[in-house]
């Protein structure tokens, strides 16, 4: 073989190598009940905010403790505990994406950035004011 035939193979090889590695890291996400079936695995979940029920957090007896519902668009519900402060505007939240563990029926999120909100859009009613926005850039 050549010299350039065997310089080849092993950038094929590394870029074979390279994309298994990054095949872990994909992501797909969950309901609600396919993350229960998923018990202890990490998931991420795409979800609404309950807001029928309350949100538990007291930053003077734990500040590092969240307790809320969701709701997936099948209709499941779940409650969540976050072991963080609570995110700021998580009331005003459109959608919550959220990546942790199932345990029973609870969804557990570990990791600081393992809760990403989606907030409504502040130009979102007055579509004149982002015109105006626009137009001042």
């Amino acid at each position: 073989m050549k010299k350039l035939h065997i310089v080849v193979l092993i950038l094929i090889a590394a870029s074979i190598a390279a994309l298994i590695s990054f095949m872990g890291d994909l992501t797909t996400y969950e309901t609600i009940a396919s993350a229960r079936q998923k018990s202890g695995k990490t998931v991420t979940i795409i979800a609404h905010l309950d807001n029928t029920k309350p949100i538990e957090y007291n930053p003077s007896k734990d500040p590092n403790y969240v307790s809320f519902h969701i709701s997936d668009t099948l209709g499941n519900t779940a409650r969540v505990v976050y072991h963080f402060e609570k995110p700021y505007d998580l009331e005003k939240a459109e959608r919550i994406t959220l990546k942790g563990r199932m345990n029973g029926d609870v969804f557990e999120i570990t990791r600081k950035d393992g809760i990403l909100l989606k907030c409504p859009s502040k130009y979102k009613d007055d579509p004149n004011t982002a015109q105006k926005a626009l137009s001042q850039n």
